[in-house]
């Protein structure tokens, strides 16, 4: 990063307030008014205040950070940040101070024992001065405020740029030598962020077939309640018909829902000892794919498609892919103390890749779900996601919430709460009750998602015992994707014509990204898959 940029990314444009008209016991530090604290040495004078502790404060102007060249490191970027946070400190100490003296001042004026010697035109005269005096001194803690919020900016940007391993050589444009004193630093961020490259995405465009390569993964298909030893769960995988039911064994298996005599889908059918039935001539077969019935006909070896498929923790998982399968499956169980209350699954229409842009991202959330769960929530000044440098987890900064993406589409978030519709704390450890909520986005078409979606408190436990709470559950799940599905439809409207839904990525939207660096790497075959080290 050239210094120009650290500078202009980092520093802040300093603007001095107009002395004061008053002269009674006032002292001048560095062109800022400082009013009835400070004596002609600057230190206490004669007026003496319970404040003066607070208020005396080393002016940090003088230990602005010099750097040679035309780089910073991380550390000099670090330093000239604490630079910017230890002037903010001492500006708004000063901003607070100037008011304090002037409301003691108007104090001073409406005595009434000052107005036995004063007249009434004298009195207005003074009161006058003080409010143009008050006016200025709330105009700069105003200007005060606005350097807090741009300082705020630009450190976020500085961590973004950190995280994403952006502080390192680049080539640097020409530009002319610049200060880091406050006085001189004119450059803004968005002159900045104009300057320092940005990461691209381009999602645009009519949906694409899925690339082979994707499929080379365990996914969760079903709930293994859902898959009772009679019945069938026909799904949709990568734009393929799949039928998943139980054998002779218990087991479950997953066959292509199609019968190879007359193309018929199976799930029409039935179960008969452990064999998917067709309900058009009464073919069965086993969950390996073999056709071990044939009724009415010469016997021939007849096999259908069949996939990998395997139970783990009240889940169904198949493997889609052509590549031989991983021996471990990822647990998906919620964490201690848990308990499961509702496992929902729905079918949407929308590609599953966007639907994962939705669900990692939670800065949307008082925007869209005004609603149901964030209704009452304040819009925060910033929002971020705060995880490490190669990650797929970490935390969001304001909300009491962790979130992680585990490949290959696979949202998991504990959320912090004290009631429905409130949060509680700066972070999950804080707060004494969560919810924790499992997303599986299974790309059944390429613009249709198969959501599995699973709910566990760590209170409340008698609520799975109530009557029909199941319902309640899914009615309320529903109510908080449809809020998202209008928007995200939209979206898919758009896209498919021609719109780039990543066209301006910002910081909160980091783990979103993350997941399309991860998709695409995947696509392309990368011998290693980005944010796959850090858990």
């Amino acid at each position: 990063m050239s210094a120009i940029a650290t500078a202009a990314a980092l520093s802040l444009p300093f603007t001095l307030c107009r002395s004061s008209k008053f002269t009674t016991k006032r002292g001048v530090r560095g062109g800022f008014g400082v009013f009835a604290i400070y004596g002609d040495e600057g230190g206490l004078g004669d007026k003496k205040s319970p404040w003066g502790t607070l208020f005396d404060v080393e002016d940090p102007r003088a230990k602005v950070p010099q750097h040679k060249g035309k780089f910073v490191d991380v550390n000099q970027a670090i330093e000239v940040a604490r630079y910017d946070i230890q002037y903010l400190d001492w500006r708004a100490r000063q901003d607070l101070l100037t008011i304090i003296f002037l409301h003691d001042k108007v104090v001073d004026v409406l005595n009434p024992l000052a107005r036995e010697y004063k007249s009434i035109g004298t009195v207005k005269k003074e009161l006058a001065e003080l409010q143009e005096e008050l006016a200025q001194a709330h105009k700069q803690v105003h200007i005060s405020e606005a350097r807090v919020g741009a300082a705020v900016d630009k450190l976020a940007y500085m961590e973004e740029l950190v995280n994403d391993r952006l502080l390192q050589d680049r080539n640097t444009t020409d530009s002319d030598s610049t200060s880091l004193s406050p006085g001189s630093s004119t450059n803004t961020l968005d002159t900045v962020k104009r300057k320092m490259p940005r990461k691209s995405l381009n999602v645009s465009g009519p949906v694409q077939s899925y690339h082979p390569r994707l499929k080379n993964f365990w996914y969760p298909v079903a709930f293994s309640a859902d898959l009772k030893d009679d019945t069938m769960v026909p799904i949709d995988c990568f734009e393929e018909p799949w039928v998943i039911f139980r054998g002779k064994d218990g087991k479950p298996g997953c066959v292509r829902n199609t019968c190879a005599h007359r193309a018929c889908p199976l799930d029409l059918g039935s179960i008969n000892e452990g064999r998917i039935q067709c309900p058009y001539h009464g073919w069965e077969y086993s969950t390996d794919g073999t056709c071990e019935k044939m009724p009415s006909t010469k016997f021939v070896n007849v096999k259908i498609k069949a996939l990998p498929c395997f139970e783990q923790e009240g889940m169904i998982w198949i493997w889609p892919g052509n590549d031989p399968p991983t021996p471990i499956i990822p647990s998906l169980q919620p964490p201690a103390g848990f308990t499961i209350h509702a496992e929902i699954v729905m079918d949407l229409p929308v590609e599953h890749g966007l639907l994962l842009d939705n669900l990692l991202d939670l800065a949307h959330a008082p925007f869209t779900h005004t609603s149901t769960f964030a209704k009452g929530w304040s819009v925060p000044s910033l929002v971020k996601f705060l995880t490490p440098a190669s990650g797929l987890q970490g935390y969001w900064d304001p909300y009491p919430i962790d979130m992680e993406f585990r490949p290959p589409c696979i949202v998991l978030s504990t959320i912090g709460i004290s009631k429905p519709g409130k949060l509680e704390g700066q972070n999950t450890q804080q707060c004494s009750t969560h919810l924790h909520q499992l997303h599986v986005c299974l790309p059944s078409s390429r613009q249709k998602t198969r959501l599995l979606y699973r709910m566990s408190l760590d209170f409340a436990p008698m609520l799975q015992y109530i009557p029909f709470m199941q319902y309640l559950w899914r009615h309320f799940a529903e109510k908080v994707l449809n809020e998202d599905l209008r928007l995200v439809v939209g979206q898919q409207e758009r896209m498919i014509n021609g719109a780039n839904v990543w066209n301006w990525p910002v910081s909160y939207d980091k783990l979103g990204v993350r997941y399309r660096l991860w998709r695409d790497a995947v696509e392309k075959g990368a011998k290693q898959l980005p944010f796959m080290n850090a858990k």
